[in-house]
């Protein structure tokens, strides 16, 4: 009767599936394939392997929280149709939706960062102290170093957060200014859809 015990103790891939579940269920942010690798002291490849079980057990429709490859790494987020119950409990208003000043900045930041306030400010036409704040609170952008000289402004890029909550593996999968016609206002429309997709 323990024999079926025996058998699934003693596939290796398995067990090491289980590994990287608790893993990604512990870590703060996305988890790269290196990174796992070296915390279950395994092989990438077998690691790759593992994710495909990993995957196949948490997918959408089949689990309440599903694998996603996200932000360069390897997360766990709740499936769609358990996000309205996620938002209830979560319901913290202040970090729902992103003020259009936000959202601006945002898009200054990720198509042209690293930038300074100053230069957010000049693209936008207005000051950019409090919508820099905001994002740095929400830990979308982060500092980036200085611009050169003497009182150099500090300068800031998106996070791995901003690539996880856009549902980005990269800032390389930015739709390109050209195809959105470099015009503010689309951008600033594309954002706002995504934002809102992501974060309703």
């Amino acid at each position: 009767m323990d024999r079926p015990l025996r058998l699934i103790a003693a596939n290796p891939l398995d067990q090491l599936a289980r590994t990287l579940e608790a893993l990604l269920v512990v870590a703060s942010a996305p988890l790269s394939t290196k990174e796992l690798a070296e915390a279950a002291a395994d092989d990438p490849e077998r690691v790759e392997a593992a994710l495909g079980l990993v995957g196949e057990r948490y997918r959408e429709g089949r689990s309440g929280i599903v694998l996603e490859h996200v932000a360069g790494g390897w997360a766990f987020r709740a499936a769609r149709e358990a996000a309205d119950a996620c938002a209830r409990l979560f319901e913290r208003p202040a970090q729902r939706n992103l003020s259009q000043a936000a959202l601006e900045t945002l898009a200054i930041v990720a198509y042209l960062g690293p930038c300074s306030r100053p230069d957010i400010a000049r693209i936008r036409g207005v000051a950019a102290e409090s919508a820099v704040a905001n994002l740095l609170e929400r830990g979308l952008i982060a500092e980036a170093g200085r611009d050169d000289g003497a009182g150099g402004a500090v300068r800031y890029r998106t996070t791995p957060l901003f690539e996880r909550v856009f549902g980005l593996e990269s800032l390389s999968q930015l739709p390109r200014l050209d195809d959105l016609g470099a015009d503010a206002e689309q951008i600033r429309e594309r954002l706002h859809a995504v934002a809102e997709k992501r974060t309703a």
